[in-house]
């Protein structure tokens, strides 16, 4: 696929503040500069997050009333149950109000808090009234929703009507008419003063439990000296929700993943260690037991939510919660087995989609986006395929599932399409929907897919040109490799943790010679990249002088890794340009400068 490099224009007078200021690299200045940041004090703290830098949770709407409320539940131990969603950020959230619910209640003989979780199968996204019934006849008298309920209106109504008080924790573009809930906490509504609104649903829920802990102090529940919570400890479980959900990692969610990784780093919990054991953190020698951003993202994570998709998700929800060691490692190889099986669906089901696009009949090049649907599809794994074929299409993607007739759907979308908004102008023929941006969900019935696709289509082709269909490559600056060392490098990693919004830095190199290319492991592509230096005195580079031949050698060879690109092997020859992310490969001891090769253009 045809790809648009561009790279993010310089500004030299700011990158030399920062230079001076922060005492810093100018690769690393353009980097901040490249992430939004245009003061000192601004850069400063984005290289420095604190615990201390978080927003003030009261700043919420709603939070003041459902910090009080839960309080009164606790003083007066009513039941209390919390809602969550099935995906990692619902389960994450869940565990983390129960774990501090559960710290601050004083038991008796029974407990007063507990969870629920529907099953992605049986019930679908969301409150439902039978769930709602059954927690009412359970003595429930509280319920609170996490990572969900801003869009079940009439759901809400029923609880009030049955006796139950709601509070909704939910991060999703709330509709036009917002429930009746006792309180709503999303950052996302009208008139909600909270000064960051891409918090994760387990963020909304840490937030709740900081306003909480002020509102139990304020009202004299914990005893004079008594210790209060230490809510660090709830980061790890904070940052597997957060990056799971994939928000920009800016801001608030950049303070919380970033020290809810080193938490996951020391694994206190017994779920946590089991989780990186059957992920094979704890014995892989390249990463030393450390958890980063990319860990959680593509093994920790996905575990939790196999879960979710195929099964009960209150298995993640156990595992993250027991203190038993032996429970933990049985629930944590239960989801192992069960991500090899969401694997296999993953693999099974896209290789079929790929099928019906790729016949003569489906028409690719004429279209702009893409609706499929095909009973026997297994909806708990319809959104990943999504997300695989905007990787290889990128075109807005909507896949089906049908089942008797009814069709629960997974729609994903394109920097320049809303997929929210293409949803909101095709709902006369949705049942059910809600998402935001990038990620939706949907029901339909099957007699209306078809008048369904034909509007997504038509909503697509007038608002999508061509170029809107070739996927970026967006540098961050051209360089020298030359100009690289590990000092610029350990630079850079003060920009971790990276992810929507920060991604890993991105550079250009021009004119490169690939020597040499060999397929290794499964279908990468390693290689030798030389680059023969410019007189670099008269020569600028995204507007700014490169350093003078003197203080560069002649000729500069690299050990490049360009993963899953061994179809284009053999390569070789001159004026190659290529997109890198440049890391250090520790291997017995050794370190060495090495570059991640994400793209190479003939020049």
């Amino acid at each position: 696929m045809q790809k648009r490099w561009t790279v993010r224009p310089p500004d030299g007078e700011l990158q030399s503040l920062f230079e001076k200021e922060l005492n810093i690299s100018h690769l690393t200045a353009q980097l901040l500069i490249n992430r939004g940041l245009r003061c000192s004090s601004e850069a400063f703290s984005f290289l420095s997050p604190s615990l201390k830098n978080l927003h003030d949770p009261f700043k919420m709407k709603g939070m003041d009333k459902a910090a009080a409320r839960i309080a009164t539940a606790i003083r007066e131990r009513e039941k209390i149950t919390i809602y969550g969603d099935y995906d990692v950020d619902g389960t994450t959230a869940t565990a983390l109000l129960y774990l501090f619910l559960k710290e601050v209640s004083v038991f008796g003989e029974k407990e007063t808090v507990s969870y629920y979780i529907p099953e992605r199968l049986k019930q679908g996204y969301g409150l439902n009234n039978q769930s709602l019934k059954q927690l009412a006849d359970s003595g429930t008298k509280l319920v609170i929703t996490t990572d969900c309920g801003i869009t079940n209106y009439e759901e809400i109504v029923f609880a009030n009507s049955i006796g139950l008080d709601v509070i909704i924790t939910d991060h999703h573009e709330p509709t036009a008419q917002l429930p009746p809930a006792y309180a709503i906490l999303n950052p996302k509504q009208r008139d909600c003063t909270f000064p960051f609104k891409e918090l994760a649903g387990v963020g909304v829920a840490f937030n709740l439990i900081i306003a909480l802990r002020a509102k139990l102090l304020g009202c004299g529940v914990f005893g004079e000296g008594e210790t209060k919570p230490n809510l660090k400890k709830y980061t790890d479980i904070v940052a597997l929700g957060t990056i799971a959900d994939m928000v920009p990692l800016i801001d608030e969610n950049r303070i919380l993943v970033k020290y809810g990784l080193d938490e996951l780093t020391l694994g206190r919990r017994a779920g946590i260690r089991a989780l990186k054991e059957v992920s094979r953190l704890t014995s892989d020698s390249s990463s030393q037991g450390i958890v980063k951003a990319g860990s959680v993202g593509f093994q920790l994570a996905p575990r939790i939510n196999a879960a979710g998709r195929l099964d009960s998700a209150g298995k993640g929800v156990r595992l993250l919660i027991t203190d038993d060691e032996k429970e933990a490692m049985d629930i944590a190889r239960e989801l192992d087995r069960g991500n090899i099986e969401r694997q296999r669906l993953e693999r099974d089901i896209l290789s079929e989609a790929v099928e019906i696009i790729q016949d003569s009949q489906f028409k690719i090049q004429e279209k702009k986006a893409i609706v499929l649907a095909r009973e026997g599809w297994h909806p708990g794994v319809i959104g990943i395929v999504a997300s695989r074929l905007i990787d290889r299409y990128h075109r807005p993607t909507v896949v089906i599932s049908l089942k008797d007739g009814a069709g629960k759907g997974s729609a994903r979308g394109i920097n320049k399409f809303h997929i929210l908004d293409a949803l909101k102008e095709c709902e006369g023929f949705l049942e059910k929907y809600g998402g935001h941006k990038m990620a939706a969900g949907l029901t339909i019935s099957g007699k209306n897919i078809q008048p369904f696709e034909a509007a997504f289509y038509n909503l697509a082709s007038k608002n999508l040109n061509v170029e809107d269909l070739m996927p970026e490559v967006t540098l961050d600056s051209y360089v020298s490799l030359a100009e690289l060392n590990e000092k610029i490098i350990q630079e850079m990693e003060l920009l971790a943790p990276f992810g929507l919004a920060n991604p890993e830095p991105l550079f250009g190199a021009k004119d490169t010679n690939i020597v040499q290319s060999k397929v290794v492991g499964n279908n990468h592509l390693k290689l030798k990249i030389r680059q023969e230096m410019k007189d670099w005195r008269v020569e600028e580079e995204g507007g700014r002088q490169l350093p003078s031949p003197s203080n560069l050698k002649p000729l500069t060879s690299w050990d490049g890794i360009a993963y899953g690109k061994g179809d284009i092997h053999p390569l070789q020859g001159n004026n190659f340009d290529i997109a890198f992310i440049p890391y250090i490969d520790e291997w017995n001891g050794a370190r060495n400068l090495r570059l991640k090769v994400k793209e190479i253009n003939k020049a």
